[in-house]
């Protein structure tokens, strides 16, 4: 029987207002999540998340960073800012896979749980065949992650409405690469223009 899931891309502290690497509107994704999950608790079959979950990533970190290919330094692990903000509900989700913690990684593809099962492994196993994103960046992670599950053969949908993004500029370009992949869009994202 084919199922749905809900994946929670990067909604951690580090990535919200007041994180290391702030993403204005994350605390207000946060708390979307958590009412969408409230309000609809049987929308989705399964729910699962990523994290940033760094300890050595090399030239991820950078001093100082470019905003491209280096950032300042966030969700190091064992700190505050690499756990999820606390206005999302965290009592749905059934695995959390960690990515990026020798490396820099975006997608919540190349992470692994905590018995090191790849995401698209876990969601085969489950029986998953489409699948919904939302979180943190719209234009960074959350279009990665988008890309490699349509890439992977899943039915794709962004709810746009629960992301942050970074820029204008980059998410323009997620956007259309993530159109060009397949990917549905739903919603308009919340942009930081500053």
């Amino acid at each position: 029987m084919a199922r749905n899931a809900l994946i929670i891309v990067d909604v951690q502290n580090d990535f919200c207002e007041g994180g290391s690497l702030a993403v204005a509107g994350g605390a207000g994704v946060a708390a979307g999540i958590s009412r969408l999950l409230a309000t609809e608790p049987d929308r989705w079959d399964h729910v699962v998340a990523t994290k940033d979950y760094h300890v050595d990533p090399g030239a991820h970190f950078g001093d100082p960073p470019d905003f491209v290919d280096s950032w300042p330094r966030h969700c190091v692990v064992g700190t505050a800012g690499s756990e999820f903000h606390p206005e999302l509900d965290t009592s749905r989700i059934e695995a959390v896979f960690h990515k990026g913690e020798h490396a820099a990684a975006y997608s919540g593809f190349e992470g692994h749980a905590a018995d090191g099962e790849r995401l698209a492994d876990w969601l085969r196993r489950h029986g998953v065949d489409r699948v919904d994103l939302v979180g943190i960046a719209t234009d960074h992670c959350v279009r990665a992650t988008a890309l490699d599950a349509a890439r992977e053969g899943f039915a794709t949908r962004v709810l746009l409405e629960l992301t942050a993004a970074v820029a204008p500029a980059t998410t323009d370009v997620a956007l259309r690469a993530m159109d060009g992949a397949g990917v549905t869009l739903h919603g308009d994202p919340v942009i930081n223009a500053a």
